[in-house]
C-alpha cells in the first residue's frame, strides 16, 4: 500500500488515526499495539508471503540482541551469526539472480534464480543489523520486550524506504512521549507537501525521463539534457516526497523520524551532496562499515581501500546491476579525488562555479543510475557530450518543455530552500510589525498543504499512481 494511493488515503490512514486517538493518552502499551497492528497489516496488504521472512528478521535481531549483549558468553558467535544471516537473507533475495546471470555470462552452466524482492527488505535489515551493532558494542541495551522492538522494525512510516532509524532514538519515545494537536497539524502539513511532490513534480518529470531514455535513435543533444534533468528532479522530489510524508506521519503519532534530506542540489561538491542527500543512509554507512574498517585513522593507503569498499557496497546496496555499481565507484573515486587532489582548488572557486561543477556531476551520476544497462548509460552520456543519433535537437525536447512548462517551474524553487528562505522574511516581518506577516507565517503553510491535497487528490483519480522509485531498493 502506498502513501499516495486513494486507499491510504482515505481508508488505511484515517482508520489508523481513529483507532489509535480514541484510547486515552496514559494507556500507552495500548497505543503502541494499535500501531504495531497497523504496522503488520500495512506491510501484509503487499502479500501475506511478505510476513514470514519480516517476522524471522525480526526475530533474529531480538533473540541475537539478548544473547549478544556484552559480557554474554558466546556473545560474539552470536552476533556474528545473526549478522550472517541477516546479510545472507538480504543477499539470497537481491543479489542471487545477479550473481547467476553473470556466473551464465562467464560460460557456466549454472541456474539463474528469479526470487520476488520483499518489500522494504534492504531498509530492515539495516535497521536490524543497526541495532545488534549497537547492542553488542554497548551503545544500547538489548530491548526485552518482543513487541517493542518489532514496532521500531515494522512502524509503517519508515517501513519500506526509511528513513533508517537508530532503536536508540526510537526506544524512548515508545514508553513516554506527549503527541498534541500542533504535533499532528504538524505532521499532516509535512504529509501535504511530500504527497505533493510525489503526485503533482515527480511523476510528471517521470514522464519525461521515461520518454528520453526510451527514445533510441531519435536522441539528440537536447533530449538527452532534458531527459537526465527530468531524472535529477525526479529522483528527489520522489524519495525526499515519501521522506516528508513519513516524517509527517510519525510526527502525528508522536514519533519522531530523523531527516533524511537537506536542499542536496545547493551542494557545492560531491562531498557536501552526499552530507545532504540519503542521510540516514550515508550515516548507517560511515558507522557500522568505515569506521570499524578504519575510517580516517589509518593509512592514506587503507582510506582509500575503505572509501571504494563503502562506495562499492553503496551501490550495490542500491541494486543488483553493474550500473549501481559503476554508480558507487564514481561517487568513490569523486570523493577521494575531492580529498586528496583537488579539493583545495575547488575553495578558491568561486560559489556558483562550484555549484555549476556539482551539478553536472551529480546529473551524470544519475544517468548511471537511472540507465537499465551500460550501454544506455552510455548512450545518454554520449549525447549529452555532443554525440548523439538524432543531432542537436527535435520536436520531443520542444514538446516536453512545453507541456509540462509548468512543473518545469514549479521544480526549480520547490528543490531549494524557498521555504527557509520565506519563513525567515516572514518572521522577521513578524517581530517588526506583527499583523499580515504573522498571519501568513501561521495559516500559509496550512492552506498551502490544503491545496496541494486537494490537487493530489484530483491527479490520483484522474490517472494511474505511480509507485515509489525507492520500492525497487
Amino acid at each position: 500500500m502506498a502513501f499516495h494511493s486513494i486507499a491510504f488515503l482515505f481508508g488505511f490512514l484515517p482508520l489508523c488515526l481513529l483507532a489509535y486517538y480514541l484510547l486515552p493518552a496514559r494507556f500507552r502499551e495500548g497505543r503502541n499495539g494499535v500501531l504495531l497492528v497497523c504496522s503488520l497489516l500495512f506491510y501484509a496488504w503487499g502479500g501475506l508471503w511478505l510476513l514470514p521472512l519480516f517476522l524471522a528478521a525480526c526475530l533474529i535481531a531480538w533473540g541475537g540482541g539478548l544473547l549478544a549483549e556484552p559480557g554474554k558468553p558466546w556473545g560474539e558467535a552470536v552476533f556474528a551469526a545473526s549478522l550472517a544471516l541477516l546479510t545472507g537473507a538480504l543477499a539470497v533475495f537481491k543479489y542471487a539472480g545477479f550473481l547467476g546471470e553473470n556466473l551464465k555470462a562467464l560460460g557456466l552452466d549454472v541456474p539463474v534464480p528469479s526470487l520476488a524482492l520483499p518489500a522494504g527488505i534492504s531498509f530492515f535489515a539495516f535497521q536490524a543489523i543497526s541495532y545488534l551493532a549497537d547492542v553488542r558494542r554497548g551503545v544500547i541495551p538489548p530491548e526485552r520486550r518482543f513487541s517493542r522492538l518489532l514496532l521500531y522494525m515494522a512502524f509503517f512510516p519508515q517501513l519500506l524506504q526509511g528513513p533508517i532509524v537508530r532503536y536508540g532514538e526510537f526506544a524512548s519515545c515508545l514508553a513516554d512521549r506527549r503527541e498534541s494537536l500542533a504535533d499532528i497539524s504538524a505532521g499532516a502539513v509535512r504529509f501535504c507537501f511530500g504527497l505533493g511532490k510525489k503526485v503533482l513534480l515527480a511523476d510528471a518529470l517521470g514522464s519525461i525521463a521515461n520518454g528520453a531514455y526510451a527514445s533510441g535513435d531519435r536522441l539528440t543533444v537536447s533530449l538527452a539534457w532534458i531527459g537526465s534533468i527530468a531524472y535529477t528532479l525526479q529522483l528527489y522530489f520522489d524519495f525526499s516526497g515519501y521522506t516528508d510524508m513519513a516524517v509527517g506521519l510519525g510526527r502525528m503519532f508522536g514519533l519522531p523520524l530523523p531527516e533524511n534530506f537537506h536542499y542536496p542540489y545547493i551542494a557545492q561538491s560531491a562531498g557536501e551532496f552526499w552530507r545532504r542527500w540519503h542521510i540516514t543512509l550515508s550515516r548507517w554507512f560511515r558507522d557500522y562499515v568505515y569506521i570499524p574498517l578504519g575510517g580516517n585513522r589509518c593509512s592514506r593507503g587503507r582510506q582509500v581501500r575503505n572509501l571504494l569498499a563503502v562506495w562499492l557496497l553503496t551501490g550495490l546496496w542500491h541494486g543488483a546491476s553493474w550500473t549501481f555499481v559503476l554508480w558507487g565507484l564514481y561517487y568513490g573515486v569523486l570523493l577521494m579525488g575531492e580529498r586528496y587532489l583537488w579539493g583545495r582548488g575547488l575553495e578558491w572557486l568561486p560559489g556558483a562555479l562550484r555549484h555549476l561543477y556539482a551539478l553536472l556531476l551529480i546529473n551524470f551520476g544519475w544517468v548511471l543510475f537511472r540507465a537499465g544497462t551500460l550501454e544506455q548509460a552510455a548512450a545518454m552520456l554520449s549525447a549529452m557530450l555532443g554525440f548523439a543519433p538524432g543531432g542537436v535537437w527535435s520536436g520531443e525536447s520542444g514538446y516536453y518543455l512545453r507541456q509540462y512548462a509548468w512543473e518545469w517551474l514549479a521544480a526549480v524553487p520547490a528543490a531549494l530552500p524557498v521555504k527557509i528562505w520565506l519563513s525567515g522574511w516572514l518572521e522577521k516581518q513578524r517581530e517588526a510589525d506583527g499583523g499580515l506577516s504573522g498571519a501568513a507565517l501561521i495559516w500559509g503553510p496550512k492552506l498551502l498543504a490544503l491545496a496541494l491535497l486537494g490537487l493530489s487528490a484530483v491527479r490520483l483519480l484522474s490517472s494511474t499512481a505511480r509507485s515509489f522509485l525507492y520500492f525497487q531498493f
